[in-house]
């Protein structure tokens, strides 16, 4: 393990020797698109035997599988060494904000694009369908509870089995939804169709080997991947918190940005890319940032025989702040089940001005807070009713349907 973890630090701080390392992107990069691939099979197939949220975030689990191992190296070494605890931080908010910020916009035009290639209106509207409103919603508990970590600048374990509490009551809320009805699977891709089709026993065999096959490629895949490509952002001279904070998680979610790709080009299937997305952001919010605390100490008792809390500074807080008030805008632009070309267009803006100009992320954070507002006065000036709280109070009242098989 210590050794892993050396590796992983060497990697992650200078990791100047990008020679050979580099060439294995010869084969880790198809390698990634493969499982990307694989998974995306597994979670269309899935999709009618389970909830199509249940199946994305069985998808959102294995995709993360990378950025949970980054994390938990910048974690472990933060805890034999405090002062590198703001590079644990960095790649949470940095994975966070790189979705939001890059990833939802990139949907949203790779639909506009290929929609108007088939001659479809010029930059419409995603329309999100009423099960997906437990994903929209489902972004709420753990912003409101980070509030409460960001105001006592301390996240200790008790916050970390409030978050994993959390992520267990949104997948029981989505258990409630039914599966998709049979007919729908015309649209699917053949290996989801070859996998569904499967008699008795083997059909979940099938999709199992998909979701398992994808995984396991992924897992093998993941470190000489992110080795490759990270040597040689260090050699060209990116800083380590650029490196950790944008670089790594950038990768990481690599296999995400493929399914999500894939899914938008198909333009009827951009609602599923958005919600694998927002399953992905829910995941951080409070498996990937619960397991911080826990690692964090569970190093430092390892070094030191005491156990001790995550705290961090103000600098750290306004980097969390500036996450919270992102997603935050996510969640209030989806909350009428919604994404548009502007909103797609101002989150690039924003991510892409405290990309590249730091020192104004205060100034961000203020533009991301004052949008906020102007949508809520928005909403509550037009007085209608929100259609994703209303969509997700019909879910958790509902009885649970076995859906069409």
């Amino acid at each position: 393990m210590s050794l892993r973890i050396s590796a992983y630090l060497k990697l992650l701080g200078q990791a100047t020797q990008a020679g050979g390392t580099a060439l294995a992107a010869l084969w880790t990069f198809p390698s990634m698109l493969l499982s990307a691939f694989l998974v995306a099979w597994g979670a269309e197939a899935a999709q009618f035997l389970i909830s199509q949220g249940l199946a994305l975030a069985i998808l959102a689990w294995l995709q993360t599988l990378p950025e949970f191992a980054v994390e938990a190296v910048i974690a472990w070494e933060a805890g034999r060494n405090p002062e590198r605890a703001h590079l644990a931080i960095a790649n949470l908010t940095g994975a966070i904000r790189l979705l939001l910020g890059l990833g939802w916009p990139m949907i949203y035009f790779v639909f506009a694009f290929f929609g108007r290639r088939q001659g479809d209106p010029p930059l419409p509207p995603i329309k999100l369908q009423p099960e997906h409103a437990v994903e929209v919603i489902g972004l709420v508990p753990p912003l409101l509870y980070f509030g409460v970590i960001v105001w006592k600048q301390s996240i200790n374990w008790i916050d970390a089995v409030v978050l994993l509490l959390l992520y267990i009551g949104y997948l029981l809320v989505l258990l409630r939804n039914p599966p998709h009805n049979v007919e729908e699977l015309a649209d699917a891709p053949r290996a989801s169709q070859w996998a569904y089709r499967q008699r008795g026993w083997r059909r979940p065999a099938a999709i199992g080997a998909l979701f398992g096959g994808g995984g396991f490629l992924l897992y093998v895949t993941a470190h000489p991947f992110l080795e490759s490509m990270l040597a040689v952002a260090a050699t060209l001279g990116i800083s380590q918190f650029v490196l950790v904070q944008w670089v790594a998680p950038f990768l990481s979610e690599f296999p995400e940005k493929v399914s999500a790709f894939l899914w938008a080009r198909r333009v009827t299937h951009a609602p599923m890319a958005l919600m694998n997305m927002v399953s992905s952001n829910i995941n951080q919010w409070t498996v990937l940032a619960a397991m911080i605390p826990l690692v964090f100490g569970y190093s430092h008792y390892h070094h030191t025989g005491t156990w001790a809390d995550f705290h961090f500074d103000t600098s750290q807080r306004l980097e969390i702040t500036l996450t919270l008030l992102q997603t935050g805008l996510g969640l209030v632009v989806l909350a009428n089940m919604e994404f548009s070309w502007f909103d797609a267009t101002a989150l690039f803006v924003l991510w892409l001005v405290q990309f590249l100009v730091p020192h104004l992320r205060e100034e961000v954070s203020l533009a991301y807070a004052l949008w906020i507002v102007i949508l809520l006065v928005g909403f509550v000036v037009k007085g209608r009713a929100l259609l994703a709280p209303k969509y997700f109070w019909q879910t958790v009242t509902q009885k649970r349907s076995a859906g069409t098989t």
